[in-house]
């Protein structure tokens, strides 16, 4: 046994010591004194600490290993604290079958989701739901474990998508795919530009609400008015759209008037004066890609009478192909330039003019997306009808599988070659 003052400068060493050590330094130590007392140490040191006797022998065993053994790595000193093996286990160590249930579970609910050539799918059960479920196969799990675990086997959260077509498919449809895509291409492929083109839907201006939501200040939120009924002396705006699949640009003229074909023609004349003369100076073609109604429609012949004022002033030979009837969440422009308009406005009441203007200006993405935004201030008389003078003037040719969704437009003067 040893002397109470012996023990009482050993619980001063220990105590002292402590603040200044990592666990493994701690357990060496209490190990080094258990082993100078002798007989009886670890109860003593026990006693001192109040450490775990399994420690204190694992301290004793640590200083009894070879020096060489778990002390150097690829002939550098080893840091660990813990020994091999320490630690809290994974969730999939404590539960191997845990990535395998969870498949099991989110497949024979019938609703995953995802397209076979893709490794991304995505199951419409909650992460409470799985959890619950895991219980059965007697997993035991957080709701963060399972959407880790979903993560890491591929799956993620998706909104909505619109895909699937009301109504029968045109026969043409798959058909005029092809074409656009392999007409898409030549363009790129030569350099000349491909657009596409449409008019996202009419905004109120004033400080109404507008869907989404903005980081402020907690209990902070905008206020907003309480109705939604447009403001006369403040109207609506209509954001007439190009987004440009050559460099992943895009364009916005912001009409203060009528969504018509002459605001269609003047937009797509807007964007080349203002950016696609500059970006194509040596282009002697435009390829447009847009939707099969609205005021760019393909049974619209005031639209193409506005093509051809443009072709006559550019010397552009104009390639225009519509997307099938029900297929307009295909065009581009759809889910490369609209999508992230709406995300970067979200939350954020379109209070005036330059507000949008600055909003739809600032818009980018990761993948590069720049987005240039002007306001066209004139009015455009809704209602108007081509004349046959006007019809008759026009140079066009209809091409490809579907010829009321196909043509070429070229300026007058020019035969077709």
């Amino acid at each position: 046994m040893i002397s109470t003052e012996t023990k009482e400068a050993i619980r001063i060493i220990l105590t002292d010591m402590k603040p200044y050590l990592d666990e493994k330094q701690t357990r060496l130590l209490y190990g080094s004194a258990a082993k100078a007392i002798g007989y009886g140490g670890v109860t003593i040191v026990n006693e001192i600490t109040g450490s775990t006797r399994n420690r204190i022998y694992a301290g004793i065993d640590d200083l009894s290993a070879d020096d060489t053994e778990g002390h150097e790595i690829d002939g550098k000193a080893d840091r660990r604290i813990r020994r091999p093996g320490g630690g809290r286990k994974s969730e999939l160590e404590k539960n191997p079958q845990l990535y395998e249930k969870i498949e099991e579970i989110v497949t024979k609910s019938g609703d995953t989701y995802g397209n076979p050539e893709k490794p991304l799918r995505w199951t419409t059960w909650s992460l409470r739901k799985i959890a619950k479920e895991l219980l059965e196969f007697g997993i035991k799990v957080s709701q963060n474990i399972v959407s880790r675990a979903l993560e890491a086997l591929g799956y993620s959260k998706q909104q909505n998508q619109k895909m699937y077509q009301v109504g029968e498919e045109h026969p043409d449809r798959d058909a005029q795919f092809k074409f656009i895509n392999a007409t898409a291409d030549e363009f790129i492929q030569s350099g000349d530009p491909v657009i596409s083109v449409d008019t996202k839907k009419k905004e109120n201006i004033g400080n109404f609400k507008n869907n989404g939501a903005e980081y402020r200040p907690t209990n902070d939120p905008r206020k907003v008015l309480d109705h939604d009924f447009p403001l006369p002396e403040l109207g609506k705006v209509a954001p007439y759209g190009v987004y440009v699949l050559n460099d992943n640009t895009g364009f916005v003229n912001l009409g203060l008037s009528h969504d018509t074909p002459e605001f269609a023609g003047e937009s797509i004349r807007q964007w080349w004066r203002c950016v696609g003369s500059q970006t194509f100076p040596d282009s002697e073609r435009l390829y447009i890609t847009c939707d099969s109604g609205g005021s760019n429609g393909c049974r619209v012949w005031l639209w193409k009478h506005y093509l051809q004022e443009l072709s006559n002033e550019t010397g552009l030979e104009i390639h225009v192909s519509h997307f099938p009837t029900g297929t307009s969440k295909w065009n581009k422009i759809e889910h490369r330039l609209f999508c992230y308009i709406s995300k970067n406005w979200q939350g954020q009441p379109l209070i005036d003019i330059e507000t949008v203007v600055n909003l739809i200006g600032s818009t980018t993405t990761e993948k590069g997306l720049t987005v240039k935004c002007i306001v066209d201030p004139n009015y455009y008389e809704p209602g108007t009808k081509i004349t046959e003078e006007q019809k008759e003037a026009l140079n066009i040719e209809f091409v490809g599988p579907n010829q009321k969704w196909n043509y070429i437009i070229r300026p007058n003067g020019l035969s077709v070659s």
